[in-house]
């Protein structure tokens, strides 16, 4: 028996929506992240993006557990001396809440070229429309 190598033609690539009303912050992150890389799939490799396109829709109704919106900081650094800027999560929440969900998300993919390229696949927007109905998504349900 040979050793199944996957190769960009074998790999069948859909578009899946999360729904983050009310879900946490992490889960829908590591629920994202997993259907990016395709850990959902029996062909996933670690060397190959096998994943699929991920929409995550009603970020600005996902919630954070515990005391994290008033304590959490995202912190963010220029390069340049004294270019450290800090935003709490209260307020990044009720501005950029996809830019919180982006970083959750792209913290939780490799590190690298592969990584950067399965980020792309990631579609995420404040309310409940998107202007992906061509590609006919299927909504994907996280299991609690």
């Amino acid at each position: 028996m040979s050793t199944f190598f996957a190769k960009a033609t074998d790999i069948e690539r859909k578009w899946m929506v999360i729904d983050a009303d009310g879900i946490p912050l992490g889960r829908v992150a590591t629920e994202a992240a997993r259907l990016l890389r395709g850990k959902h799939k029996p062909i996933f490799a670690t060397n190959v993006d096998t994943g699929d396109h991920v929409i995550v829709i009603n970020a600005a109704k996902t919630v954070l557990t515990g005391n994290k919106l008033a304590n959490k900081k995202y912190r963010h650094h220029s390069g340049y001396p004294g270019g450290l800027k800090e935003v709490s999560y209260k307020n990044l929440m009720q501005n950029m809440p996809e830019r919180a969900m982006e970083h959750a998300i792209k913290g939780m993919l490799p590190h690298n070229k592969l990584g950067a390229q399965m980020y792309t696949k990631l579609k995420v927007y404040k309310g409940e429309t998107h202007p992906h109905q061509a590609q006919k998504p299927e909504i994907w349900t996280i299991q609690s």
